[in-house]
């Protein structure tokens, strides 16, 4: 993450129009707005408040996933093998909801379903931070070998059979709250201003930055940098677990398939850092990201678009911001090399 922070400011006295950080994230935000005014001419319906409700809903299970991946790539810094990484959430996803499911249908309280279904999760986030802190497996490798167990214990709970479940809680999310949105609608922006206050605005926050963007500096300063990586891999397992309780709520229950998330689960968070002021990813940005590609996907569905379409605009989302931040990038270091 150094080198993020190093060559993610523009040099001192660039004018305005020359940066070229300011370009992508001003491109960014008009592509939002085009896709939003291209959906809202095509659809009367898109821009209604029973719609934008919808988008927020059908958007919850990808953000919060994006929010526990953001954490670890905020903690482990940018090296595409060595640093922060985790494959393993929607895989985890599956196997939370899947043990809320089966707790749920054997008949044990509401309460001890959920506390099992965050147990799960931090789990499978602690067995990934064993892997890549104390077996020092690199992420990519720690957390794919982490993402085949937790769909092999997802298999062995549910007979990869889906399993229905219903209860107080799945019908409260799913109920109309305030402007007769569901409360699940809220559950995310509520979960993005929690996880935002705790990674942008504490202690634990900051140094949780300083142990991503600079290991070395912050380990002489005294920060004990592994347990803070390890604390990013339990918090993508919790918000994992989450996303199940709001996937068990949307399907009423537990489906084989959670695995597909992945890849927009991976969009949305390395998105979310064009829409960051330092290129970097930040729990707003993936908000951002995450409601920028649910827009897409609900206007899709308005204008009977195959769905099929969805994984290819998400895997042309990820060539754009890898690419462009890339070239963003080196020019910035060519710029700080004639300073």
């Amino acid at each position: 993450m150094s080198e993020t922070l190093e060559l993610s400011s523009a040099p001192a006295g660039t004018p305005r129009l020359r940066d070229p950080q300011f370009w992508l994230r001003s491109g960014t935000a008009l592509a939002f707005a085009v896709v939003v005014a291209g959906f809202a001419l095509t659809s009367p319906l898109f821009l209604t408040v029973a719609n934008l409700a919808n988008v927020l809903q059908q958007s919850v299970v990808i953000g919060l996933l994006g929010f526990g991946l953001t954490i670890v790539l905020i903690a482990g810094g940018p090296d595409p093998i060595r640093g922060g990484l985790d494959l393993s959430v929607a895989a985890n996803l599956g196997l939370c909801a899947a043990a809320f499911a089966v707790a749920q249908r054997d008949g044990l309280p509401p309460t001890l379903a959920v506390a099992l279904t965050l147990a799960a999760g931090a789990a499978v986030g602690a067995i990934n931070a064993v892997a890549v802190i104390a077996l020092r497996i690199v992420p990519l490798l720690a957390t794919l070998t982490t993402m085949n167990i937790a769909a092999g214990f997802e298999l062995v709970l549910t007979q990869n059979t889906s399993v229905s479940t219903s209860g107080a809680l799945t019908t409260w999310l799913l109920d109309d709250g305030p402007f007769a949105v569901p409360h699940l609608a809220y559950t995310l922006l509520l979960a993005a201003v929690l996880f935002t206050a705790l990674v942008h605005y504490t202690p634990f926050g900051l140094r949780l930055a300083a142990v991503g963007a600079h290991r070395d500096a912050a380990r002489a300063a005294g920060l004990r940098t592994q347990r803070y990586v390890a604390a990013s891999y339990v918090l993508s397992g919790i918000a994992a677990a989450l996303a199940a309780l709001a996937s068990a709520a949307l399907l009423s229950g537990s489906a084989p398939g959670a695995g597909d998330n992945l890849l927009a689960v991976v969009a949305a968070s390395l998105l979310g850092v064009v829409f960051s002021r330092r290129l970097v990813p930040t729990i707003p940005g993936t908000l951002c990201a995450v409601l920028f590609i649910g827009a897409i996907v609900n206007g899709f569905q308005l204008d009977n678009v195959s769905s099929y379409y969805v994984n290819g605009v998400e895997g042309a989302l990820i060539l754009f911001v890898v690419a462009t931040t890339a070239i963003v990038r080196r020019r910035l270091a060519g710029s700080h090399a004639y300073d």
